[in-house]
């Protein structure tokens, strides 16, 4: 499994941002194998974290054309600047009560 973080300093969102974002999210989850997919924006600071099966399912995520205008509406409009890194994950712990 693999995990995929994005971590953005906001510029500004708009109303577009939302409805785009949530796009994103459903195309991810549905049409890509997205295992699980966070989001969370405290000030300016935005955090997600999405996890993959493979890097193959990442690398058709990141190519799609819908993602590829977000990402360009991302740059433009949203956010000031942002770092994407790829991870693998090599062991995950789960305790449920």
């Amino acid at each position: 499994m693999y995990v995929v973080i994005f971590r953005a300093k906001v510029r500004a969102f708009d109303a577009e941002y939302s409805t785009v974002a949530a796009r994103m999210r459903e195309l991810a989850l549905t049409q890509f194998g997205c295992l699980d997919f966070q989001a969370l924006t405290e000030g300016r600071d935005e955090i997600a974290l999405s996890y993959w099966p493979d890097e193959a399912s990442i690398v058709a995520w990141k190519a799609h054309s819908e993602h590829v205008l977000a990402q360009q509406l991302g740059r433009e409009r949203w956010y000031e600047s942002y770092i994407v890194q790829v991870a693998q994950i090599g062991r995950e712990y789960r305790v449920t009560t």
